[in-house]
């Protein structure tokens, strides 16, 4: 488990580089605030100060990595040796997919990127409700889950995220019993049909893992869903935020009709060892 000093000085760290770089970073906290052990976090510092960190966030059989660099020490090559380090153990631990992380706006990370090979996949918008009115949405409800949706939140991942089950059982495993956390079931006609996570930090909620299965698609079942989500968040005094591939035309289209705008972006780019 992390120290508390090392998530401050994590904190402190990417605060500095936001700043200077005018960018936002994906740095998974809920991940860092909970990790087991410290073998996938990699850090660079040089007396009292944290100069340089790097990430691993395991989904299943993919890695995530993200990294950062303190502004004033960077082409130093401090980051290149932790990116080696993580590498190494991302191969020891045998993940089958790797997925570097960057800010799209950032062109230092872009090239970086360039120079290790790796190959652009993705992006994904950081979206964030604008407040209107919302009218009352009838003929849906939510539940908390409980045991026995978890093999139904498994094929919910599998059916409409195209994930692997390995990958999907491990990332429902995961985010089971974090804090100030929901994780709801949707119902329609006393069938569950989906399901939709809503992490709350800070005065945030977050919206993840939003799936309906593929054959109750195209009722209006997703952007009743949303409004009935939105709608609770925001009068409980919440700003609402979710994230969406950019490729995912439909869910773009469908939350922008619900007030959510685009704010950051990330790219990901896969990494072959």
């Amino acid at each position: 488990m992390l120290t508390t000093r090392q998530l401050q000085d994590i904190e402190n760290l990417q605060k500095e580089v936001e700043a200077y770089d005018d960018l936002q970073m994906k740095l998974n906290w809920e991940m860092l605030r909970t990790r087991d052990s410290n073998q996938l976090d990699f850090f660079h510092y040089e007396g009292e100060e944290l100069i340089a960190f790097i990430g691993v966030y395991a989904f299943g059989s993919t890695a995530e990595v993200t990294g950062m660099v303190k502004p004033g020490e960077r082409r130093k090559g401090h980051f290149m040796q932790l990116f080696k380090e993580a590498m190494a153990i991302a191969k020891q631990n045998g993940f089958k997919r790797i997925l570097l992380n960057a800010p799209a706006s950032s062109a230092a990370a872009k090239v970086f990127l360039a120079n290790q090979g790796a190959n652009y996949g993705f992006s994904e918008h950081q979206m964030q409700w604008q407040p209107r009115e919302l009218e009352e949405v009838e003929g849906i409800s939510l539940r908390q889950a409980t045991v026995e949706d978890f093999d139904m939140r498994v094929r919910l991942d599998v059916e409409a995220f195209d994930l692997a089950e390995e990958d999907a059982r491990a990332m429902n495993s995961r985010v089971d019993g974090e804090e100030d956390t929901d994780m709801l079931m949707i119902v329609v006609n006393e069938e569950v049909v989906g399901k939709i996570r809503v992490k709350r930090e800070e005065g945030e909620a977050w919206i993840y893992g939003f799936a309906i299965l593929p054959e109750q698609q195209g009722k209006g079942i997703g952007r009743r869903v949303l409004r009935k989500v939105v709608k609770q968040q925001s009068e409980a005094g919440h700003t609402v935020h979710l994230e969406v591939e950019t490729k995912n035309a439909h869910a773009l289209n469908l939350y922008e009709s619900v007030g959510f705008k685009a704010v950051h972006a990330q790219d990901y780019y896969t990494y072959e060892q």
